[in-house]
C-alpha cells in the first residue's frame, strides 16, 4: 500500500487500541484522550503533508511501484541524499524541531536495515532475512515506530546480570517453536502509545560477555502485542488552548516505561538474539548512527532557526533590539545555526556510498555537530529567558484577555513597541512554553541526553578522534628548531643511567 495519510495514521491507532496507561488508568483511546491527542494531530499533520507536497516527500518503492516515504529511501547519490534530508525538512518545518522523535527518525534506521540487512545475519542467517523483510514491510505500509534503547536505572555499577533483581531488565526467558519470550523493563519510549510499533533496539552499550547476552537483543513487534504496556509520564499537554501553550498544546510526544510481560516476539520478528558484540556493534557496522544522526542535525537545525525567530521578534517587541549586550546574545545563536549548518554541507557534500551501496554522510562531520548541540542548546534556551526576563512571568492567559473588565485593561498594560498587549503577549508565552513550562524544561533536558550522557560521548569523542597528525605537526616544528639539547644535561642523562644499572 502506498504512503498513509493523517486520518490512516489516526484510525490504525484505534484499531490497535495500544495497551497504554497515564495516572494509573488504562487509555481507552489515544486519539482523543488529552494528554496525547495534540501529539496524534500534530503527527497526522506530517502524514497529509506527504500528499500535499508528493514531490518532495514521496517516491517510487523500488519492490511494489507505489508512493512511498522518501524519508525511507536509500540514497545512492549525493544529490538523493540531499532530497531525502529535504523531505525531513519539510516535515521539521510544521514541528519547528520540537518533536524529537518525527517519523523520519526510525525511518532512517528502517532504511539501512534494507542495505545493510546481511549484518544481522552474523548471528543467525534468518535474521538477516527477517531485517530486510522488516525494512520493506514498515516502508511499504508506512509504520510509525516508537523505540527503547536503555535498562532501568537501578545500579549502573553492575551489570544486569549482577543486579539484586537480575530479571527487572528485559531478557530472554524461553525459545520455543513460536519465537522468543522475552520479560522485563525498558525505557524510556518516546510517543510511545501513538505509533503502530516498537522497536527494541540494542543496549548502548553492553558489556560483552555471556551474562550480558540474556540481556542483548534486538527486534520490532506491534504495540498491541499481548504484554506489552506503555506506562506514560505525566502529560505536558495540560489541555490548554494554543494560545496558552502554543507549543505544548501541539508537539508534547510523552515517554514511557515499557513493560514487558512474557512477551512472545515471533522468530520473524527477531534481528539480534543473545549476541552481545553484534549488539554493540550494529549502529556503527550499519552505519545506522550516521543516518540517524544525519535526520538529528537536520532537525537541531530547524530548532535553532524558530528560536532564532523568537529571539529576534522578542526583541523587537519590547524594543530591546539596539542594545549591546543583546545583539550579542543574538549573536550567539546565529553562530550555532551557521555552525550546524556547515556542518550537514560538509557531511553531505562529503558523502560517500559505504559497502552496502548507500550514500553516507561524513560522520567526521556529524559528529562533532551531535556532540556540540547537547552542550549549546541549554545556552540557547538561557539566552530566551534572559531576554524575555520579567516578561516571562507576567503573562496573562487568553482568559485574562477575553474578560470583558480585564481584557482592556491588559491589552494597554501588555502593549509593546509596535504590537498591542494580547499579541506581545502571545509571542512571550511562546518564549516561554519554548524554555520555562513543564514543556520548554523537557526540551532542553531532552536535548541535552539526546544521545546519552555528553560527557561520556565527549570521551568517547576524544578516545577516537585521530590526534596524531596533530602531535606530528608539533613534533615536526620543534625537530625544524634544530636546538641541540646542552651538554650538562647529556650528562645528566648518562649519570642517570648509570646509576639504574
Amino acid at each position: 500500500m502506498p504512503a498513509k495519510t493523517g486520518q490512516q495514521y489516526i484510525d490504525n491507532l484505534k484499531k490497535a487500541n495500544n495497551n497504554v496507561y497515564i495516572h494509573g488508568e488504562r487509555v481507552e483511546d489515544v486519539t482523543t484522550h488529552p494528554a496525547f491527542k495534540g501529539a496524534v494531530q500534530s503527527m497526522a499533520k506530517l502524514y497529509d503533508l506527504q500528499y500535499e507536497k508528493p514531490e518532495k516527500m514521496l517516491y517510487t518503492s523500488p519492490t511494489s511501484g507505489d508512493k512511498v516515504g522518501k524519508t525511507f529511501m536509500a540514497p545512492e547519490t549525493i544529490e538523493e541524499l540531499i532530497e531525502r534530508r529535504e523531505a525531513m525538512m519539510e516535515w521539521q518545518g510544521i514541528t519547528k524541531g520540537l518533536m524529537g522523535r518525527s517519523p523520519d527518525y526510525l525511518n532512517s534506521e528502517v532504511m539501512t536495515m534494507e542495505r545493510a540487512y546481511d549484518y544481522y545475519g552474523k548471528g543467525n542467517p534468518q535474521f538477516a532475512e527477517n531485517a530486510r523483510k522488516y525494512a520493506e514491510y514498515a516502508r511499504e505500509n508506512d509504520i510509525s515506530l516508537t523505540h527503547t534503547l536503555i535498562h532501568p536505572q537501578v545500579n549502573r555499577a553492575k551489570i544486569q546480570a549482577e543486579q539484586k533483581d537480575a530479571n527487572v531488565a528485559l531478557h530472554v526467558v524461553e525459545k520455543n517453536d513460536d519465537g522468543v519470550v522475552v520479560d522485563g523493563i525498558r525505557l524510556l519510549a518516546t510517543q510511545a502509545g501513538i505509533t503502530d510499533e516498537i522497536f527494541v533496539f540494542p543496549s548502548t552499550v553492553v558489556r560483552t560477555g555471556a551474562k550480558d547476552d540474556p540481556y542483548s537483543l534486538a527486534f520490532a513487534i506491534p504495540n498491541n502485542t499481548p504484554g506489552l504496556k506503555y506506562l506514560s509520564r505525566e502529560a505536558f499537554d495540560y489541555g490548554k488552548n494554543s494560545y496558552d501553550h502554543p507549543v505544548g498544546s501541539q508537539f508534547e510526544e510523552g515517554d514511557a516505561i515499557v513493560s514487558f510481560d512474557n512477551v512472545l516476539v515471533p522468530w520473524d520478528r527477531i534481528f539480534i538474539l543473545e549476541d552481545s558484540e553484534i549488539c554493540n556493534n550494529a549502529f556503527a557496522e550499519t552505519n545506522a548512527v550516521v543516518h540517524m544522526s544525519h535526520q538529528v542535525i537536520a532537525k537541531d537545525i530547524a530548532k535553532v532557526e524558530f528560536l532564532l525567530g523568537v529571539v529576534l521578534k522578542l526583541m523587537d517587541s519590547i524594543g530591546i533590539d539596539g542594545f549591546q549586550h543583546v545583539k550579542d546574545k543574538g549573536t550567539e545563536i546565529m553562530l550555532t545555526l551557521e555552525n550546524m549548518k556547515s556542518h550537514l554541507f560538509k557531511a553531505e557534500h562529503n558523502a560517500k556510498l559505504d559497502k552496502w551501496g548507500v550514500m553516507t554522510p561524513d560522520f567526521e562531520a556529524l559528529n562533532a555537530a551531535r556532540n556540540w548541540f547537547p552542550r549549546v542548546y541549554p545556552r540557547l534556551a538561557e539566552i530566551l529567558r534572559i531576554l524575555g526576563a520579567s516578561g516571562l512571568m507576567g503573562i496573562p492567559t487568553y482568559d485574562d484577555f477575553a474578560s470583558e473588565e480585564l481584557g482592556p485593561i491588559l491589552n494597554r498594560a501588555m502593549q509593546g513597541k509596535n504590537v498591542e498587549g494580547f499579541e506581545r503577549v502571545q509571542l512571550f508565552r511562546l518564549a516561554w512554553d519554548m524554555t520555562m513550562s513543564s514543556f520548554g524544561s523537557r526540551q532542553t533536558h531532552y536535548e541535552y541526553y539526546f544521545f546519552g550522557d555528553p560527557v561520556k560521548m565527549g570521551m568517547a569523542y576524544f578516545d577516537n578522534y585521530n590526534q596524531e597528525p596533530y602531535k606530528a605537526m608539533v613534533d615536526e616544528f620543534l625537530e625544524n628548531q634544530r636546538i641541540k639539547k646542552p651538554e650538562i644535561l647529556n650528562k645528566m642523562n648518562s649519570q642517570t643511567k648509570t646509576v639504574l644499572k
